[in-house]
C-alpha cells in the first residue's frame, strides 16, 4: 500500500480531529472510566486490529490508553492506518 502524500495525510487528519499526527505516526489518548474499563477498550482493539490485519502500538496507564498507528513496512503513514483508526473511534461512539 502506497504512502499517504502530506496533502492526504491532513485530509485524513481533518477527518479523525482526535487524533494527531507526531513524527510518521498518529496518535490518540483516550481516557476510560479505570482500569477494567482501559482493558476491555484494548482487547476491542486487538480484535479490530487483528481482522485488519494491522497493530497499533498501545500504551496502557491505568485509565489512559494511548494508540499510535503507522505502516512500517510502507515507511509511514497509509490508509490503513485510518481506516484503523476510523474503525477505533467507532467503539466509543
Amino acid at each position: 500500500m502506497p504512502r499517504l502524500s502530506e496533502a492526504e495525510i491532513a485530509e485524513h487528519l481533518a477527518q479523525r480531529p482526535d487524533w494527531s499526527l507526531e513524527h510518521n505516526e498518529i496518535v490518540r489518548t483516550f481516557r476510560l472510566a479505570n482500569f477494567p474499563a482501559a482493558i476491555a477498550f484494548v482487547t476491542h482493539v486487538a480484535f479490530l486490529a487483528e481482522a485488519a490485519g494491522h497493530h497499533p502500538d498501545i500504551d496502557i496507564r491505568y485509565n489512559r490508553v494511548r494508540l499510535a498507528l503507522t505502516t512500517h513496512d510502507a515507511g509511514g503513514l497509509t490508509e490503513k492506518d485510518f481506516a484503523l483508526a476510523a474503525a477505533i473511534d467507532e467503539i466509543l461512539g
